[in-house]
């Protein structure tokens, strides 16, 4: 269930998360956040780390879909050129 609490920024631009909020979401002192900020509109995410459980199984289909694809080493780096123009 959604809580609404108030709170207020420091001289510093730090924003206090209501201790019943932080309980909720199970928040630890040291936590990321990515901060997207918009009009009047500012959200914080949790960044949180993948889990590396099943990376094998992941790398593999990752794998087989590029060779069912016929996908080169030169075809990925053509592509990561592009998306880094």
């Amino acid at each position: 269930m959604e809580k609404l609490e108030i709170t207020s920024m420091s001289s510093r631009g730090q924003v206090v998360i209501p201790l019943d909020i932080r309980e909720q979401l199970k928040l630890k002192e040291g936590e990321k956040f990515v901060v997207v900020g918009e009009e009047d509109t500012i959200i914080l995410k949790k960044v949180t780390m993948p889990s590396f459980k099943n990376f094998d199984k992941l790398l593999q289909k990752t794998q087989q879909f590029a060779k069912d694809r016929d996908i080169t080493k030169a075809d990925v780096e053509s592509a990561i050129k592009r998306a880094r123009r």
